[in-house]
C-alpha cells in the first residue's frame, strides 16, 4: 500500500469511529466487533518497514511503546464512554468530553513517540501507525461489547453505566 493510501485509509477509520463516537449508537451484540480492527491489522502488518532494520532493538521499544499506548488509549476510550439503557431494553453508546481527552492524549504520545524516534534516527513504518490504531479499536470494541453485555443482563433501570452516570437519556448532550 502506498503512503498516501496508508494516510487515507488512517483518515477514514479515524472520522469513521469519531463520527460514529460523538452519536449515541446501538450497542448491537452482533459479535463482529473485533471485525474492522483485524482488518486494519492485516494491512499493517502487510506494510513494509515495520522494523528499522538498522535500529532494530529501538524499532522494537517504539513498536512496543506504539502498541501500549494504543492498549491504553482503548481501555480509557471505553472506560469513559457512556452506555445505557432505554425503556425498551436496547443498550446504546455514546463517547464523552473525557473521550475526546483521551482521543487528544493518545494522540499527543503518539506524536510524541515519532518525534523521538526520528530523533534517535529510528524509521517507523506507515503499519505501526495502523497496528497501534486496530489495537485501540480491537481494546475500545471489545470492552465496550464486555459493558454492554453486563448492561443488557443486568436488571433494567433505565440508567446509566459508566462515565456520566445519572439517569441521562441519549438525547442529553455529552
Amino acid at each position: 500500500m502506498s503512503g498516501l493510501t496508508t494516510v487515507l485509509v488512517v483518515i477514514a477509520v479515524v472520522a469513521l469511529v469519531v463520527i460514529r463516537q460523538i452519536k449515541p449508537q446501538r450497542a448491537t451484540g452482533d459479535g463482529r466487533w473485533w471485525l474492522v480492527p483485524a482488518v486494519l491489522a492485516f494491512l499493517a502488518l502487510r506494510e513494509p518497514g515495520l522494523m528499522d532494520a538498522h535500529h532494530y532493538t529501538a524499532s522494537v521499544f517504539f513498536l512496543a511503546a506504539d502498541l501500549l499506548t494504543g492498549i491504553i488509549m482503548g481501555i480509557a476510550w471505553a472506560w469513559t464512554s457512556r452506555i445505557w439503557t432505554e425503556p425498551d431494553g436496547s443498550v446504546w453508546v455514546r463517547g464523552t468530553k473525557a473521550t475526546a481527552g483521551v482521543w487528544i492524549v493518545g494522540i499527543l504520545v503518539r506524536v510524541g513517540l515519532v518525534a523521538l524516534a526520528a530523533l534517535m534516527g529510528v524509521h517507523q513504518g506507515r503499519g505501526a501507525l495502523m497496528l497501534a490504531l486496530a489495537f485501540s479499536l480491537l481494546v475500545r470494541s471489545g470492552l465496550l461489547a464486555w459493558r454492554a453485555q453486563l448492561v443488557r443482563t443486568a436488571p433494567s433501570k433505565g440508567g446509566v453505566h459508566g462515565a456520566g452516570a445519572g439517569g441521562a437519556s441519549r438525547k442529553d448532550p455529552v
